[in-house]
């Protein structure tokens, strides 16, 4: 499947960089623990972005993120 790029998420949105990249990496079907590796930030901060993203996407769980950010754009990044 191909992932949504985190400046779609952004405009579509109005998501911060951080947010977006957080999101994309939803998308992909990480963990926040496996986010909090790949983007060298502690859990914690995560799962803020993580109610940021829920928040600006107006979704209550990972589910409806995934589909929303996929529905968001796709800039030919496959996973």
């Amino acid at each position: 499947p191909r992932l949504p790029e985190p400046d779609a998420l952004r405009e579509r949105f109005g998501l911060t960089r951080r947010d977006a990249e957080v999101a994309a990496l939803i998308a992909a079907g990480l963990a926040d623990d496996a986010i909090a590796d790949r983007l060298f930030l502690s859990e914690k901060t995560v799962r803020n972005h993580v109610s940021n993203v829920f928040a600006k996407l107006h979704v209550s769980d990972r589910a409806a993120a995934v589909a929303a950010a996929r529905d968001a754009g796709y800039g030919g990044r496959s996973a």
